[in-house]
């Protein structure tokens, strides 16, 4: 059966991306930030009202279909000044890796890339987050800056600045 990729529109896919988000991380990245940064990530950037915000300031949010049930989202940024576009989210139930939909995602991603005439995508991924690295680094992305910023009570990001030059008749 088809990965699908639909843009969030309405209320309710707001909803089922946070729904998503909140199982997503809670099993993935517990482990690496501890539960404590967990909620309150999930409570600033993945609440629906958050999401519905990042929307409404230009962001855009993909949700992935596979058998009829929602596995994964993404979210992204242009910035045409810099001629990139910003994988800021790419999140797939650990049920479904495997399955291709991670990879749909971001072909999704350097398909419109090619059609907004950008040349790369970029992304901030944990340093401690070994397997999204190595997922990462297959397709292509090199790192390429480390980051650490303050994220509010306490807590900060530690990430890697990876990168993937885009051909531009891909």
């Amino acid at each position: 059966m088809p990965i699908e990729i639909k843009p969030v529109s309405t209320n309710e896919d707001i909803e089922q991306v946070a729904i998503l988000a909140d199982e997503i991380w809670t099993q993935h990245f517990t482990p690496i930030i501890g539960a404590t940064q967990v909620d309150y990530m999930l409570r600033k950037y993945q609440s629906p009202g958050a999401i519905k915000s990042q929307i409404k300031d230009g962001a855009e949010y993909y949700l992935a279909n596979l058998e009829r049930a929602w596995v994964g989202y993404a979210g992204l940024s242009t910035d045409i000044d810099q001629d990139k576009i910003l994988l800021s989210k790419i999140y797939v139930k650990s049920s479904v890796q495997g399955k291709g939909v991670g990879t749909a995602i971001f072909d999704y991603v350097e398909s419109n890339c090619v059609l907004r005439k950008l040349s790369s995508v970029w992304l901030t991924v944990n340093r401690n987050n070994d397997d999204a690295i190595s997922w990462y680094k297959r397709r292509g992305f090199v790192v390429v800056d480390k980051v650490k910023k303050d994220i509010g009570e306490g807590f900060f990001m530690d990430d890697y600045l990876m990168e993937k030059l885009i051909p531009p008749n891909k």
